[in-house]
């Protein structure tokens, strides 16, 4: 299913153009395995964003991280990777005292970890915990990587914890109003249905077409039938 060319803001952070080389810090990675890192520097970028080297140690989680399952073996190709060409797409950060926290990125993260590099190619950026949550959503949904109630949790924070309505988060993350709340609509699901769900037994659209449905048990039913 193709994605809307205007998916959310923020994003030109995130598209590569112009290549260069990280230095500085760049040479705490001469003790790797890895290749020297040439990275992908996206047009657009302002200032306060210059990229940057820095320590993999200093980089803490995205608490706002939508994606709660990793793809093991697509993080295993994209360390082999990492270790041949080094880190080609800069992670996003915001800092956070004396450190860094996540913004996009995570798996290259992880996978420079794994690749044992010292430090990884960074576009470091104020913003606030919103701001983190949007992105994230927004990297997340341009890479296809979250399942559909993942996606939905996220909405659900936006609106929970930032006060956006549903025609906000629609906005600021590129959908359309009702497939934020067709979205929103799977978190009221049995249990036994979501995991369905997670685990790809079922598809999104069966979900959609059961939460339709008043009666939870029904629900089941038909969820069950789908996946005898």
């Amino acid at each position: 299913m193709s994605r809307p060319s205007g998916l959310g803001r923020g994003l030109s952070a995130l598209i590569p153009a112009t290549t260069v080389t990280g230095t500085g810090a760049q040479e705490a990675s001469d003790s790797t395995d890895a290749a020297d890192v040439a990275v992908l520097y996206p047009e657009g970028v302002p200032e306060q964003a210059e990229l940057e080297m820095v320590l993999v140690s200093d980089i803490h989680p995205n608490p706002y991280q939508p994606r709660t399952v990793f793809d093991h073996e697509r993080l295993s190709d994209l360390t082999a990777s990492i270790k041949e060409v080094g880190v080609l797409q800069p992670v996003l950060l915001r800092r956070v005292g004396e450190r860094y926290e996540l913004v996009a990125g995570e798996r290259r993260w992880l996978a420079a970890q794994a690749a044992g590099l010292a430090v990884i190619p960074a576009l470091v950026r104020d913003g606030t915990d919103r701001d983190s949550l949007e992105q994230s959503i927004v990297e997340n949904l341009h890479r296809d990587d979250l399942n559909p109630l993942e996606e939905a949790a996220a909405y659900l924070r936006l609106i929970d914890e930032f006060g956006l309505t549903q025609q906000e988060v629609a906005t600021r993350v590129g959908r359309s109003r009702p497939t934020v709340a067709n979205a929103l609509r799977l978190l009221d699901l049995p249990g036994d249905v979501q995991r369905l769900l997670a685990t790809g037994d079922i598809s999104a659209g069966h979900a959609r077409s059961l939460a339709g449905l008043a009666d939870r048990q029904i629900q089941k039913t038909l969820a069950g039938r789908v996946v005898a």
